[in-house]
């Protein structure tokens, strides 16, 4: 199959997000959404505990976090590690797979902060 760009796509015939039906297009949503890239890139230099997460990824709700936080586990995309201490403390890390997708997310929000004031001045006509 050949896609926008012009070049054969390794992935058709497995999955194709292009297609509706399939079910890809869930992880397609899931690492695509804003709070999962920056989760990622605040990951990028090690584990953190939740309360860091919140201070890092400015303006995530708790309950935002949270939901993000066990979809991100759930997809094998982060580790949960709690460890048996008073009080109780829990960090998460990237896992292997989560890390495979550190360069996509920063190459994205490379590209938003290097051409925001492009965009911005679209807006305004």
């Amino acid at each position: 199959m050949v896609g926008m760009s012009g070049r054969s796509q390794d992935w058709a015939g497995r999955y194709d997000p292009f297609d509706r039906t399939c079910p890809s297009r869930g992880l397609l949503n899931s690492v695509g959404d804003k709070w999962t890239i920056l989760i990622v890139l605040s990951l990028a230099d090690g584990p953190l505990r939740y309360g860091r997460i919140v201070e890092v990824v400015d303006g995530i709700s708790q309950k935002m976090l949270s939901q993000r936080l066990r979809t991100m586990a759930d997809d094998g995309l982060i580790a949960r590690r709690a460890f048996e201490e008073i009080p109780p403390r829990v960090e998460y890390g990237l896992t292997e797979l989560g890390r495979s997708l550190l360069p996509v997310a920063q190459a994205l929000v490379d590209w938003v902060a290097d051409n925001y004031a492009t965009v911005e001045r679209h807006h305004r006509g």
